[in-house]
């Protein structure tokens, strides 16, 4: 079970380069990074045969392994989906997150849930292939992967070594209710290789160009337990998972030192809360 850190974040709030964010990532102690391989990451998908084994040479000389990478895949046939598995294959990396079917809107709900399991039959095709394994994020909105239950519907029929579940309990309560992470956890069981935390929930807030009143979604310190994360690893072992976590520190609104002291603060709850927690 490796601690990640999630790359997104000393991009976005701070525009460091490779080079950077892993100086930051093995100075606040994580085992390696979840690289992200999008047109905003530190890895753009064009030229990858050539950017993913600079950029993994770049890590591992921090001391940091890298055993997943985060994408926009969707259809094995679009973009540059294949020459990222090859890459990935190469670099030793052992998990491609794929990206996100949205959700079309109502009356068209079961048919979309079909055409992406045939899209899924391709990218199982990659992975077999390449000895990789392609994960599904639980993640809230108008996105396919938001229900757990729909989740499995997608997964079903597929071997877990090939297509998998990265469960992520915040946006599963967000999106379906306290008890919606437990109940997401135990249907997926079979199939949860990867887990991402973070920490969030809606606050009424003022928009101060317009005065009107809306929902803004803030992150909080993971030791706020909006989601219940001593429970959370303890289901965790029950079901014996050993897989890598992802900590993602969408921290938006801090500045680059905010972000790094919270992230730091964050990583030490989780292993604080890995030595506690038995099934």
């Amino acid at each position: 079970m490796k601690l990640l850190m999630f790359t997104k974040m000393l991009k976005k709030i701070g525009n460091l380069t490779l080079d950077e964010a892993g100086d930051c990532i093995a100075e606040m102690g994580f085992d390696g990074a979840d690289l992200v391989v999008r047109p905003d990451g530190h890895v753009l998908p064009e030229g990858i045969k050539g950017r993913l084994p600079e950029a993994i040479r770049t890590l591992e000389s921090k001391g940091l392994v890298v055993p997943m990478i985060t994408t926009n895949i969707t259809n094995a046939s679009e973009g540059h989906a294949e020459e990222i598995f090859q890459a990935a294959s190469k670099c030793g990396v052992e998990f491609v997150k794929l990206g996100y079917w949205e959700y079309e809107g109502f009356g068209g709900f079961r048919s979309q849930i079909e055409r992406a399991r045939k899209d899924l039959k391709g990218i199982e095709r990659l992975s077999k292939t390449y000895g990789v394994t392609a994960a599904i994020h639980t993640h809230s909105g108008p996105v396919l992967s938001a229900d757990p239950a729909v989740v499995l519907m997608l997964l079903e029929d597929y071997d877990p070594e090939r297509i998998c579940a990265y469960v992520d309990p915040g946006h599963i309560l967000a999106e379906s209710g306290p008890t919606g992470w437990e109940m997401g956890i135990d249907i997926l069981s079979q199939y949860i290789r990867l887990m991402s935390v973070k920490n969030f929930w809606y606050f009424r807030v003022v928009d101060e160009a317009t005065g009107e009143k809306k929902w803004e979604r803030r992150m909080l310190p993971l030791s706020e337990e909006i989601v219940p994360w001593p429970k959370v690893f303890k289901h965790l072992k029950t079901i014996g998972f050993d897989g890598d976590i992802s900590v993602h520190s969408e921290y938006e609104r801090l500045s680059l030192q905010e972000l790094i002291r919270q992230t730091k603060e964050d990583l030490e709850y989780v292993k604080k809360i890995l030595k506690t927690s038995t099934p």
